[in-house]
C-alpha cells in the first residue's frame, strides 16, 4: 500500500501522475497548466523544468501532501549513460526496485562539456530541486526508472490483459530507442533493446523537420500528408532501414534532400513532399510488422501492448492489427513521453506490492463543479442558460450545422480529445473539414476525426473495434463516405473513436440525440484548442477560446453560452494555410493508397 508520484521531465511533454494503492488517482501534462505547448519554455529538452504545477495538482486531487509520498519516480536513469561512473551517494540511497535506481548525491559533479552531460547533471539534481519546490518531500524516496521501462509499464500494467508481449518504440531513451519484452503477472522480461544511433523515432523526426514541421511534436502531420502521396522511394528505404532478425533494426543516414527539397514552414508543399512522407510511412509500417513477428515468435503471446511515441502512429497500429501475428493489441492512450510519468508510478507501485488495475479512462485530469463553472460564467459576464436537456440542446445546434465547444468532466491525459475537451461539428457537410481546420488554424490537408456510437460503429467503419482512445485508423464503408464526408480522409480512412454508454454516458446521449435529428450517429471530434496552443483545460481557457474563435455554442458542464446573433453556416476564412497550399492539397487528392 503506497502513494507513488511519477514524473516525466527529461525530454518533452513533462507530466505527473499519482498512483495510490495501485489506483491511478490523477495524471496531467504540465502544458495544460502552463499553457506552453509541450510544456517547455526554453530550449528543447530543458530538463531543469520540472512539472511543478501538475505535481501540485495531483497531490491536491488526492488530498495529500509531499510528505505523504512513499516513492517518487523519474522516467530516466542517468547511470545508463556512463555505467563506469559510480553512482553518487549521500548515504540515503534506499532500496531501488528492479529496473530502477535510487537517487544519488555527493560532491563529484558531472562536468557539463556537452548537452548530454548537462542533461545528466540536472537529472541527478532533480531530487534536490523537488525538495526545494515541495517542502516535506524526501528526495531520498526518488527512484530513477529506465525511460523505456517506464514506457513499457504504462502499457503492460495498464492493459486489460494479464500477460502480453510488450513493444516500445520512440526517438530515444538514455542510450536506446526500442524495447521488446514480455510481461508475466506484472513483471517485465526485456528480450531486446535497440541501441542508438539507430532509431525509427528519430528518423521520423528528421523527416518531420525536412518537410517543414516541428520535430518531436508534428509527426502526425507527416502521417496525414502521407495519404496524399505514393511510396515511390520504398525500394531505397528498404535498403536504408532494415531489420536484423534478432528483434532489432538499423537505420542508415537518409539523404532527404535527394528525395525531396527541404520545405520551409508555412510554404506550399508539393507532390515530392507527399511522396516522401508516403514512402517513409510505408517503410515504418513494414519494419513494425517485422518486429512484431519476431516478438510474437519469441514470446508466443496472443496479446501485444505498446507505448512510446511511435505507438501514436495510428496508421501503423492498424496495419499491425490487420497483418500482424497478435490476436489483440492495446496501445497506451498517453503513449508519448507524458505517459512515462504514469508508467514509472505504476512500475514502482507494483514493485512495492500493490496491484495496479487496468486502464479504464483517459479522463484523469482536472474538473470543476457546477457551482465553480457558474461562478466563471458570472465573472465573465456572459449570458448563459442551463437547459433541462443538455444533449438535446447541443444536438439542435449541431444538426443545424453549428460548431460547438464541448467542455465536460475531467480533462484527458494524452494527446487525444476524447469527448471531454472537444470541438464538435456535423460530419455530413463536406466543407466542415476546411471550416474546422480554419477555426483551429491548421493545415488544410489534415483530417478531422469522427466519434461514433459504439453499437453502430461496425456499420460505418472497418478495422479495430471498439476503439475508445482514437489510436487506430478505420476504412469508412463506401455507403457512408458521403454521409460523413467531412470526417473521411483523402484515402478513405478515418481515425474513429467509439463511444460506449457505460464509460461516456453524456457523450453517448449526445450522439443519440444527433442521430435522432440527422440520421447519422457520428460527430466530428477534434481537440478543443487553436494553433500552437495546448488543449483547453480549465474554464478560463474555454471562455477565451469561445471569445476568440468562430464557434456557435459553448457547452460547459450543464451550461451553454450562445454566440450573439449566431447563424448557421457563418462566413469563415481559410486562415490555416495559403490559397496555394489549399489548391495543392486538392490537386494531390489521388484517392486511396495502393
Amino acid at each position: 500500500m503506497a502513494a507513488v508520484l511519477g514524473i516525466n521531465a527529461i525530454f518533452h511533454d513533462p507530466a505527473a501522475a499519482l498512483v495510490i494503492d495501485g489506483e491511478t488517482v490523477a495524471a496531467a501534462e504540465e502544458e495544460r497548466f502552463s499553457r506552453i505547448k509541450h510544456g517547455k519554455r526554453a530550449v528543447p529538452f530543458s530538463t531543469w523544468e520540472l512539472p511543478e504545477r501538475s505535481i501540485s495538482w495531483c497531490l491536491a486531487r488526492a488530498g495529500i501532501g509531499p510528505a505523504d509520498l512513499d516513492v517518487v519516480t523519474y522516467s530516466y536513469d542517468p547511470c545508463l549513460l556512463d555505467p563506469a561512473r559510480p553512482s553518487r551517494s549521500d548515504d540515503r540511497p534506499g532500496p531501488a526496485p528492479s529496473g530502477g535506481r535510487a537517487r544519488g548525491g555527493g560532491a563529484d559533479l558531472v562536468t557539463a562539456n556537452d548537452w548530454e552531460a548537462l542533461r545528466t547533471l540536472y537529472v541527478e539534481r532533480a531530487p534536490s530541486f523537488l525538495e526545494s519546490a515541495f517542502p516535506g518531500l524526501d528526495g531520498s524516496r526518488m527512484r530513477y526508472i529506465q525511460h523505456h521501462v517506464a514506457h513499457a509499464a504504462s502499457a503492460y500494467l495498464a492493459a486489460p490483459y494479464r500477460d502480453s508481449a510488450v513493444l516500445v518504440l520512440d526517438g530515444r531513451g538514455e542510450v536506446g530507442s526500442h524495447l521488446a519484452g514480455r510481461s508475466r503477472n506484472g513483471r517485465l522480461e526485456v528480450l531486446f533493446s535497440q541501441e542508438l544511433p539507430h532509431s525509427l523515432g528519430l528518423m521520423y523526426e528528421e523527416l518531420t523537420m525536412h518537410l517543414g514541421f516541428q520535430r518531436s511534436s508534428d509527426e502526425y502531420k507527416v502521417m496525414a500528408m502521407a495519404s496524399y502521396g505514393q511510396p515511390v522511394h520504398l525500394p531505397l528505404l528498404r535498403r536504408m532501414i532494415t531489420t536484423t532478425g534478432d528483434g532489432g533494426f538499423r537505420v542508415e543516414p537518409i539523404p532527404w534532400e535527394d528525395l525531396a527539397p527541404f520545405r520551409r514552414a508555412g510554404t506550399p508543399w508539393a507532390s515530392s513532399h507527399a511522396d516522401l512522407a508516403a514512402s517513409v510511412q510505408r517503410r515504418l509500417e513494414e519494419v513494425l510488422l517485422d518486429l512484431a513477428r519476431w516478438l510474437h515468435g519469441a514470446t508466443g503471446e496472443a496479446s501485444l501492448t505498446m507505448a512510446g511515441g511511435v505507438a501514436l502512429n495510428c496508421v501503423a497500429n492498424s496495419r499491425l492489427v490487420a497483418e500482424g501475428p497478435f490476436e489483440r493489441i492495446w496501445v497506451q492512450p498517453a503513449a508519448g513521453d507524458a505517459g512515462t510519468a504514469l508508467g514509472g508510478a505504476l512500475y514502482a507501485s507494483h514493485e512495492v506490492g500493490d496491484r495496479p488495475g487496468a486502464f479504464t479512462t483517459a479522463a484523469l485530469g482536472r474538473e470543476w463543479s457546477d457551482d465553480d463553472l457558474e461562478a466563471w460564467l458570472l465573472a465573465a459576464d456572459v449570458a448563459y442558460e442551463r437547459p433541462a436537456d443538455l444533449a438535446g440542446t447541443v444536438a439542435d445546434v449541431l444538426a443545424a450545422n453549428g460548431v460547438v465547444a464541448w467542455f465536460q468532466g475531467r480533462s484527458e491525459y494524452g494527446p487525444r480529445a476524447l469527448g471531454h475537451r472537444s470541438l464538435l461539428a456535423n460530419p455530413a457537410h463536406s466543407d466542415n473539414l476546411n471550416r474546422m481546420n480554419a477555426i483551429k488554424g491548421r493545415e488544410q490537408f489534415r483530417p478531422v476525426a469522427p466519434m461514433v456510437l459504439a453499437e453502430r460503429a461496425a456499420e460505418i467503419f472497418e478495422g479495430p473495434l471498439p476503439s475508445p482512445y482514437m489510436l487506430f485508423t478505420h476504412r469508412v464503408r463506401p455507403e457512408w463516405r458521403q454521409r460523413i464526408a467531412a470526417a473521411v480522409h483523402v484515402d478513405g480512412s478515418a481515425r474513429a473513436q467509439t463511444v460506449d454508454a457505460a464509460s461516456e454516458p453524456l457523450v453517448h446521449r449526445l450522439l443519440q440525440a444527433v442521430e435522432a435529428r440527422t440520421g447519422v450517429p457520428v460527430l466530428i471530434n477534434t481537440s478543443l484548442n487553436t494553433a500552437g496552443r495546448p488543449m483547453v483545460d480549465d474554464p478560463r481557457d474555454a471562455l477565451e477560446l469561445f471569445g476568440s474563435a468562430p464557434v456557435d455554442l459553448l457547452a460547459m458542464g450543464p451550461f451553454v453560452v450562445r454566440r450573439r446573433r449566431a447563424r448557421t453556416g457563418f462566413s469563415w476564412q481559410l486562415s490555416a494555410t495559403s490559397p496555394s497550399e489549399v489548391a495543392t492539397s486538392a490537386a494531390l487528392a489521388r484517392g486511396p493508397r495502393p
